[in-house]
């Protein structure tokens, strides 16, 4: 019945994940997009540290957590690992504040699909998931006469498509890299309304539309060490570095006459494109800046953990040559994050209550996002929790549906700039079953 289940949930999720606009955040229009977190949903419970790895959960942030030791516990008898399977999708509930009004908005989306193999001391992934997502639709209205100046629309973003490979060095170390293909598109527009003396809308606008198809690789490199430092307890320490590397960017430009009525709609009456080719712009290259992420944390082996974990990105390099001459207000300094949070088990041999099997999971993270617009630093703070609820028997084969909520704040009213307050609720079914058997014969 999993199986199936899983099946049913890789199609509906799989179709949707092509065409999805993945947030309604104004902030991304700059860039290509607002970042999507990579991480499963379990580590989005424990305020997205990827500092925990085990045999059983797959762990995105860090390619080395593809390879381990096997497992002693029936069915695996210390001959394998389980097979993991992964998918995922959110809801996202934001309030967008400015200092004269607020809106509201609500996004679903796929968030990730992957897949694990364990290949003796060696083991692999692959899956895909969004890397970025553009989703917004603004109006700039005049403060002084409360007409509307400027409207601006954007949508796409990039998906990454990956594959992972992993190392078990010896029993307390493991190294991997990921290599990642990233592509789609981001289309953004602007119009200018002009009113006559009377302050009534000249019908006759003009409307900019830049597109961008982009594409390329890019790896990431990780190290997991996980020992005992007392009967109990174990110390857990993670590294990951993803060098810096480019996108290319194919581009076109077009413009439009559109017909906009009293009310603000727009028709579009013709539209011309515009030559990029004499300006050097029809084919760029974007810089994706380096990351570096380190974490660690204590816990006790299928019990309880806390852990923390610390990332630096040079965002300060980021430039994107089509869209120079509408950003002049923003520019990007090099990004930064903390994140703290853990779990809890109470027991998971527990026969007498199931929630004593529940995985209960808490944590806090601290941004700054590397954006800088009107001279004010964009940040971002979420608090989440979670709960891990397994499913299907008790046989060694783990399987669970992992929930995920986070409450969180993004952005500033200083500056005539405006402050989101998100909400999200993630959903994902995390599957194990082996494979491969040694069939023994009596």
């Amino acid at each position: 019945m999993i199986k199936k289940l899983i099946v049913i949930l890789i199609t509906i999720i799989g179709c949707q994940t092509f065409a999805q606009q993945g947030t309604a955040s104004p902030y991304s229009f700059y860039g290509i997009g607002s970042l999507k977190f990579r991480g499963t949903v379990e580590n989005l419970g424990m305020g997205s540290i990827g500092s925990y790895i085990d045999s059983l959960h797959i762990n995105l942030r860090n390619p080395a957590s593809y390879a381990g030791k096997n497992l002693k516990t029936d069915p695996y008898n210390g001959e394998s690992r389980p097979v993991k399977f992964t998918v995922a999708g959110s809801f996202s509930s934001v309030s967008l504040n400015s200092n004269t009004e607020s809106q509201n908005a609500n996004t679903s989306t796929f968030d990730y699909l992957a897949v694990s193999i364990p290949l003796g001391r060696f083991g692999a992934g692959f899956g895909l998931l969004p890397f970025t997502s553009v989703g917004y639709k603004l109006q700039d209205i005049n403060p002084v006469n409360e007409r509307i100046d400027f409207r601006y629309e954007g949508e796409g973003g990039l998906n990454k498509a990956f594959f992972s490979l992993g190392y078990l060095v010896n029993d307390n170390l493991s190294i991997g890299v990921d290599a990642n293909y990233n592509f789609g598109s981001t289309e953004n527009s602007a119009i200018q309304f002009i009113y006559d003396s009377d302050g009534n809308i000249i019908q006759l606008s003009t409307r900019e539309t830049n597109r961008s198809d982009l594409s390329g690789l890019n790896f990431n490199l990780g190290a997991a060490y996980k020992g005992k430092i007392s009967d109990k307890l174990e110390l857990s320490a993670t590294a990951t570095f993803a060098p810096e590397s480019s996108l290319n960017s194919i581009n076109d430009r077009s413009i439009s006459t559109v017909f906009v009525t009293t009310l603000g709609d727009e028709f579009v009456q013709n539209t011309i494109d515009v030559d990029l080719v004499t300006d050097g712009l029809e084919e760029t290259d974007l810089n994706l800046p380096s990351r570096f992420a380190l974490g660690a944390g204590i816990g006790e082996a299928s019990k309880w953990f806390i852990g923390a974990e610390y990332v630096a990105q040079n965002t300060s390099v980021f430039d994107n040559p089509l869209l120079g001459s509408t950003i002049d207000n923003t520019s990007f300094e090099d990004a930064s994050s903390f994140a703290i949070g853990g779990f809890y088990l109470p027991s998971y041999r527990s026969l007498s209550s199931y929630f004593k099997r529940v995985t209960y999971r808490a944590g806090a993270r601290f941004e700054n996002t590397g954006l800088v617009v009107n001279d004010e630093s964009i940040n971002e703070f979420g608090i989440s929790f979670g709960l891990g609820l397994p499913i299907g028997p008790q046989t060694g084969v783990f399987s669970e549906i992992n929930l995920g909520f986070e409450y969180g704040q993004r952005g500033t009213k200083n500056s005539n700039l405006i402050q989101e307050n998100f909400f999200n609720f993630n959903l994902s079914l995390s599957l194990s079953d082996r494979w491969f058997q040694k069939r023994k014969y009596n």
